[in-house]
């Protein structure tokens, strides 16, 4: 009985584990996916490849090699800092939120 109640102990730590590993960084990319929404998709459009109004104002292909080959600090800090036209978020979102955001630009290449 003692070893059954072990058994059903690890496994319910083991299910809550796979749980954490899993369902958090889909949580984590779905917030990151709506951030770029509601923030840059405006600009660089839904794929990254630029709206009609960010190309008029430069806004760069995040798809494009010459940005996906930027280290994340650069892309953090373009995020943070603005760039160009680009206005900059640092004091707006969090710096878990750019992080979330830089991620989600890496799924972006083409």
């Amino acid at each position: 009985m003692k070893k059954l109640i072990v058994d059903v102990f690890f496994s319910t730590v083991a299910a809550f584990g796979l749980f954490f590993v899993f369902a958090l960084p889909t949580q984590a990319q779905d917030a990151s996916a709506a951030l770029y929404k509601s923030k840059c998709a405006a600009c660089h459009g839904p794929d990254g490849s630029g709206s009609a109004t960010g190309k008029t104002m430069g806004a760069h292909d995040l798809s494009s090699t010459d940005v996906q080959k930027m280290s994340d600090a650069e892309l953090t800090t373009i995020i943070t800092d603005g760039k160009n036209k680009m206005p900059a978020y640092g004091k707006s979102l969090k710096p878990d939120q750019i992080q979330g955001l830089v991620a989600y630009i890496r799924t972006l290449k083409k």
